[in-house]
């Protein structure tokens, strides 16, 4: 069946061995941490693996996989060609970094973006269930459009993230919803006989206030009002004279740059995200500006020096786990891309205290306000 052993260190990644199908396999996680209790799979992942070998899963057709965030399912079930849909980019690294890891070469279907179509009816797909109900559903709706008669859904979840919620979603799309005993305090879904295929929206509104509404793909972070860590920081955001190159570091549905293009109509807005559903739904709000999207996790598309103004409310979960060491790379990358004197605007929870990694950083580090929650700097290089 399969096994983990230890893991160590190789150069800045952690590296586990696990062993499948009588092979053993180096499994890393990107972005990379240092903190060996931040794994690039859980006991969900491998109970869908489990499953796969007890059922002898041999699909004529290539499976999809939802959710792979590190790239641990593309790589055990590889000689499968499973079509992974991502909607990260350091997803898509993540895949392409374990395939090479163990000598795997990429095959041309490996990354299916959310609303590409596909070709034929899906036998069989896996899912790790995401964080939010929402991004479950669209799983499921996209799936729906592409799948056989016959076909079969594996869901893996961890126990202690389970809500009923789930199962009702679930019972939207397919007759036949089933879980199964916990293991390792995981356990699965099993959907089958789906439904007829009918269209929903897929996006929803969320007010800023009275006169203004952002529309957002469901999954995107903050999905039912804006953020109140964005709602604190629009309420300090100001630009400085002679701004006119800016970026949404993590820009989400784009309201810190709308903000900004309020003040300033001839800016030009750059929007970095490494969520694809976060960079579709800012178009749908800038839609006037002088906008640039970008779907990336780091700043490789920007030379030295380039923006007067940076701006972000900078993640740290990474859907149930929390890890700072991705933000505290991306400040490196920041001070890389600001003009002399350029302004790195930034609001943060107060218990992360950024301000000790932003000092070394910077010329200066100003706190602009502070409530009971958040902290919002202002550094200039």
């Amino acid at each position: 069946m399969f096994s983990v052993s230890p893991w160590f260190k190789f150069q800045q990644y952690i590296i586990m061995k696990y062993n499948f199908n009588d092979k053993t396999l180096n499994i890393l996680r990107y972005p990379s941490t240092t903190n060996k209790s931040l794994q690039p799979w859980n006991a969900a992942d491998e109970y869908l693996l489990n499953y796969w070998e007890e059922n002898k899963l041999e699909p004529e057709v290539a499976p999809l996989i939802f959710n792979d965030r590190f790239g641990f399912l593309a790589t055990c079930l590889y000689k499968y060609k499973p079509v992974n849909v991502v909607q990260y980019k350091s997803q898509e690294k993540a895949i392409k970094k374990n395939l090479e890891k163990n000598s795997l070469a990429p095959y041309y279907k490996i990354y299916a973006k959310p609303f590409r179509p596909h070709a034929e009816p899906i036998e069989i797909a896996l899912i790790h269930i995401p964080k939010t109900n929402d991004l479950f559903r669209l799983f499921l709706y996209q799936l729906t459009q592409y799948l056989a008669p016959e076909a079969k859904v594996i869901c893996g979840f961890m126990t202690r993230h389970f809500n009923p919620a789930l199962v009702e979603i679930a019972n939207e799309f397919f007759e036949s919803v089933e879980q199964t005993k916990a293991v390792k305090k995981a356990r699965l879904m099993i959907l089958t006989k789906p439904k007829p295929f009918v269209e929903k929206p897929i996006t929803n509104k969320i007010k800023l206030n009275e006169e203004k509404e952002f529309e957002q793909y469901y999954g995107v972070f903050s999905a039912e009002n804006i953020d109140m860590g964005s709602r604190f920081f629009m309420e300090h955001l100001q630009l400085e004279a002679g701004t006119e190159r800016v970026l949404d570091l993590a820009s989400g549905n784009g309201v810190l740059a709308w903000q900004l293009w309020q003040q300033n109509k001839d800016l030009e807005l750059h929007l970095l995200d490494d969520n694809f559903l976060a960079v579709e739904s800012s178009k749908f709000n800038l839609k006037e500006a002088t906008a640039f999207y970008y779907y990336n996790d780091c700043l490789e598309d920007f030379p030295d020096q380039h923006f007067d103004l940076v701006v972000s409310n900078p993640p740290f979960h990474f859907e149930h786990d929390n890890n700072i060491e991705v933000s505290l790379k991306l400040f490196k990358e920041v001070a890389r891309c600001l003009k002399p004197n350029g302004h790195f605007k930034l609001v943060a929870n107060k218990h992360l205290n950024y301000q000790t990694h932003l000092t070394p950083l910077f010329k200066t580090v100003d706190v602009l306000a502070e409530n009971d929650k958040f902290v919002v700097y202002d550094c200039v290089l």
